[in-house]
């Protein structure tokens, strides 16, 4: 993460951006919550007439989309400018059918954190995987997503090996 951008790189502030983002606004997603560590946030996919498929459920992409950049931007947050962190691979797994609006809830746990910290303390690449459920308004499973992020600490912020 540049350094400017880390001065200014707070919840409320990811949060309006993120929903103010045409990428986002215009597939219908809305970021409801981002807890004040980064370790959980709380995602919204609105069903609207432009972005309902052939058969007026969920569009896929969008669906997919909903878990794009989330995890990664949980780990900056949490990380800081100490790190590299970036989206590396995804896969989904389409469940039922979206017939309304969709929720997924991320949630970073500490023991996941210190498994990227311990990892990456002397410079290794490490690619931290994560399971999102998206869930329709009764709670259903729609479709789980699985992301893997590469994390990296810069060279500069390494330990040093003896």
């Amino acid at each position: 993460m540049n350094p400017t951008i880390a001065k200014f790189y707070k919840p409320s502030w990811v949060k309006f951006a993120l929903n103010i983002w045409p990428p986002f606004w215009g597939a219908g997603i809305c970021i409801e919550s981002i807890s004040d560590d980064f370790r959980e946030v709380k995602v919204k996919l609105k069903l609207r007439w432009w972005n309902k498929n052939a058969n007026r459920t969920q569009y896929g992409g969008s669906i997919f989309s909903l878990t794009d950049p989330v995890y990664a931007l949980m780990l900056m947050g949490i990380l800081g400018e100490e790190y590299y962190v970036w989206d590396k691979q995804a896969s989904i797994n389409f469940i039922k059918p979206g017939q309304t609006d969709l929720y997924a809830d991320f949630i970073i746990s500490q023991d996941q954190l210190d498994t990227i910290l311990r990892d990456t303390a002397t410079g290794e690449k490490h690619f931290p995987e994560f399971m999102t459920y998206v869930k329709d308004e009764e709670g259903n499973i729609v479709s789980e997503v699985q992301r893997k992020l590469y994390v990296r600490k810069k060279p500069k912020y390494r330990e040093q090996v003896a």
